[in-house]
């Protein structure tokens, strides 16, 4: 072959590949819009979506949730749609029926603050709400929220033949509030950020047997509330695990028992006490309790005898 056909061809080649490529990006550009315009046309409105999964019970903050393109078809009238939905008026407001992640929140999903059978939507299964009164100095300063996990410490000075003693007791831990005085949501400023309010109530939500003795517990002294860390829970669940005080009954599915462990981890617990005295804060205080005035027994009654010239006392009742 000689040199003027090898150009021609070589020529020939690039001018095919050139017209192969234009007529690539014509057909593409041409089928593009009209495959974004089918798929506008399938979605319609944006509907407000959990973003995790949201079990009974759970109080509705601006994260567990986001709004989504949702086709046309399947969009219902109990969706809340993008357009007409006041968020605000969503935060706060708990899960009356379970939701999974990307499932959209539906009216009869939630309750507001304020509608008949609030509160028992906000208890977990088994629980019970029970209020205690706090101030600014037992109540963290008003830096305690609801959805906040919190010890309770009771604070109690006991009587005794002798000195008294001052001590402070945690009785309950990883206790979950579920409002402060009546508010259920966190009061915040115009940048997103939590204000502390200082309460007068807060209402705990705890199994029967504690609530039982938290009632007892007001009567005793003054109660504190110790505001937890997140990690808190999860830690000494672990370490209940591994010391066999809980046992995880026994499954093949991951899943089911990670909901188990985490279900365990939001149940307030009133097995493990610590306390101080007033003899660890100053040496000038007790470290052990008074010992009890030892009660006087009653005397009954009592009959005299008299056998020639001895006299006795007799005491009914002894022998």
């Amino acid at each position: 072959m000689d040199k003027k056909k090898l150009i021609l061809l070589i020529g020939a080649l690039f001018v095919a590949a050139i017209t192969a490529l234009l007529a690539r990006n014509m057909f593409a550009g041409a089928s593009a819009p009209e495959a974004e315009a089918k798929k506008v046309e399938m979605l319609g409105q944006e509907v407000l979506v959990a973003s995790r999964a949201l079990p009974v019970g759970t109080i509705i903050t601006p994260d567990a949730f986001s709004f989504q393109p949702w086709p046309k078809d399947l969009v219902e009238e109990a969706y809340f749609e993008k357009e007409g939905t006041d968020l605000e008026s969503l935060i706060g407001t708990v899960v009356r029926n379970a939701i999974t992640a990307g499932q959209p929140l539906t009216k009869g999903s939630i309750v507001s603050p304020g509608d008949r059978g609030f509160l028992a939507a906000a208890l977990g299964p088994g629980m019970r709400a029970v209020t205690i009164p706090v101030s600014g100095l037992t109540g963290v300063a008003g830096f305690v929220f609801p959805g906040d996990r919190i010890d309770l410490m009771l604070t109690q000075t006991v009587q005794g033949d002798g000195p008294e003693l001052k001590v402070s007791e945690t009785i309950i831990r990883n206790v979950r509030v579920l409002a402060t005085d009546n508010r259920v949501t966190q009061t915040t400023n115009e940048e997103g950020q939590a204000v502390p309010k200082t309460a007068k109530l807060v209402t705990l939500e705890a199994t029967p047997k504690i609530a039982e003795k938290i009632a007892v517990a007001q009567t005793l002294g003054t109660l504190s509330l110790s505001l937890r860390s997140l990690a808190d829970s999860s830690a000494e669940l672990e370490e209940a695990i591994a010391s066999g005080e809980i046992k995880l009954p026994k499954t093949d599915d991951p899943a089911e028992e990670a909901a188990m462990i985490k279900s365990l981890a939001a149940r307030p617990s009133s097995k493990k006490s610590t306390y101080s005295t007033g003899g660890e804060v100053s040496r000038f205080e007790a470290r052990t309790p008074p010992p009890l005035a030892k009660e006087e027994k009653p005397e009954g009654p009592k009959v005299r005898v008299a056998r020639g010239n001895a006299v006795n006392d007799v005491q009914f009742g002894d022998k």
